[in-house]
């Protein structure tokens, strides 16, 4: 959830183009969302974000909505992460060939396995299968581990916004100062 009075930040992959070889964890396969997903995707992103969040409001009313553009990965047959492979819909981000990923959530209890990893990969090969060439996310400054995956996986900061650059600055010197805690 974005802190009230803050906007979202952006962040941008300007190709598609040299992608990281496909990933999924050990005992988890990716598949697209079938019928009756809406309840699991519901779970996921509710404990990921923090709050409830409807699947008919937030992914299937889009316009570029698919059952295919909504990724899960499973351990068994439980998903447990979720990324969706949609296009903007705000009006100054629509751009010829972008895709958006939308909404990606993952299990706390699975955390370090590279859940995000894995279905924001996934969603960004459905972009490029799709014939798209770039890719846009928005996300909130407190989610460190997100970014960083997101930085991981060639998305740069997009400073759209007055106070965005500030922000930027902030979360990229935390993100440093905490990757310098970790053992290699």
């Amino acid at each position: 959830m974005t802190e009230p009075g803050r906007s979202k930040l952006w962040m941008r992959r300007d190709s598609l183009e040299g992608l990281p070889p496909s990933y999924c964890p050990q005992g988890c396969q990716i598949r697209v969302y079938r019928d009756g997903d809406a309840e699991a995707w519901e779970r996921i992103v509710a404990i990921a974000f923090g709050e409830p969040i409807p699947f008919a409001d937030k992914v299937a009313s889009r316009p570029s909505y698919r059952p295919d553009r909504v990724l899960f990965v499973c351990r068994g047959f439980e998903p447990v992460a979720t990324a969706s492979a949609l296009e903007p819909d705000e009006p100054e981000t629509r751009e010829p060939y972008a895709g958006y990923v939308h909404m990606v959530g993952a299990l706390p209890a699975y955390a370090g396995l590279g859940l995000g990893y894995a279905a924001t990969l996934a969603a960004l090969r459905k972009m490029e299968e799709e014939g798209k060439r770039s890719a846009l996310l928005k996300t909130d400054d407190f989610r460190l581990p997100a970014i960083r995956t997101y930085l991981k996986l060639g998305f740069v900061p997009d400073a759209r916004e007055a106070d965005h650059q500030a922000r930027w600055t902030e979360i990229i010197r935390r993100i440093a100062a905490w990757n310098r805690t970790r053992l290699p």
